[in-house]
């Protein structure tokens, strides 16, 4: 059948399946799969294979839950400029079910957060601090095979 035949897609998820051949045998490759084969290939030494989005959240009040709102396979820069520093605060990773492998979040904090909670959403989470200071960061990797969050940074 002509390629031209075949009904066109309206959007791309890393959960889509692809037709590839070699040596004459067929097969299929996830666009997730895909994607990470092309960013290792385009970024060997980098580590950092996914480009960040950035997502802001400004919190006023103290046990305050931004949640990190990313597509399926996407990376996401938090700038998190609360109006003052507080007691207690947290952030929800993505869902569970739209990660994948090699994923990051990037996390940046104007101010002091004492107590902070960092939720997997479905996936573990190892390593994330407790607390934030003024100015301070952090960076999780997710991990396929292990369904979990590691602190990287």
């Amino acid at each position: 059948m002509a390629i031209e035949r075949l009904m066109l897609l309206d959007t791309v998820s890393a959960g889509l399946y692809l037709a590839a051949n070699e040596n004459s045998q067929d097969y299929r490759i996830s666009v997730a799969e895909l994607l990470e084969f092309m960013q290792a290939a385009i970024f060997p030494d980098t580590g950092f294979l996914r480009p960040l989005t950035t997502q802001y959240a400004s919190p006023s009040s103290t046990g305050f839950n931004i949640a990190i709102n990313a597509l399926t396979g996407q990376s996401v820069h938090l700038i998190l400029t609360p109006t003052t520093g507080f007691a207690t605060g947290a952030i929800t990773l993505p869902i569970s079910s739209s990660l994948v492998d090699k994923q990051e979040v990037v996390v940046n904090c104007t101010q002091q957060v004492t107590a902070l909670t960092v939720t997997g959403n479905g996936a573990g989470v190892t390593g994330a601090p407790s607390s934030l200071g003024a100015d301070d960061f952090f960076r999780l990797k997710y991990d396929l095979l292990t369904n979990a969050w590691y602190r990287i940074g």
